[in-house]
């Protein structure tokens, strides 16, 4: 479990991070829609959603065995958030309903990446504890 600073901590990291990728789309569009430049965006972003996870591990002093449960606290609240401002408030992302779609997918392909990310940083982390060879 968490303690109840780690827990505010990833609930606060959520939002911040759901706050910087609604930035991203609502001043760089270009970044998440089709083409090449969209592409782009969508493979830089799998860096950033790795340093996004260490960071959140950092900041909020996860032990390996609560890697899984404050990530998903984190990306959790992030799609709750994204998910409010896609059904009422997608203006907050693009006045474009295709730029807000592409987006979207953008969020879900972090989130998926994220959460795989999470799953290897967690079982690595274990493991080396565990003193067995990663």
């Amino acid at each position: 479990m968490l303690t109840p600073r780690q827990f505010v901590l990833c609930v606060v990291m959520a939002a911040v991070f759901w706050g910087l990728a609604a930035v991203c789309i609502h001043f760089d569009p270009g970044s998440v829609t089709a083409g090449l430049r969209g592409d782009i965006g969508f493979v830089l972003s799998i860096p950033v959603c790795w340093l996004s996870i260490w960071l959140a591990c950092r900041v909020a002093r996860l032990a390996p065995h609560q890697i899984p449960i404050g990530c998903l606290v984190v990306l959790g609240d992030a799609m709750m958030i994204d998910g409010a401002a896609l059904r009422w408030f997608h203006g907050v992302y693009a006045a474009d309903d295709t730029v807000a779609r592409f987006g979207a997918a953008w969020l879900l392909w972090g989130y998926g990446i994220s959460a795989w990310i999470v799953l290897l940083m967690a079982n690595r982390t274990s493991r080396r504890a565990a003193g067995v060879a990663a």
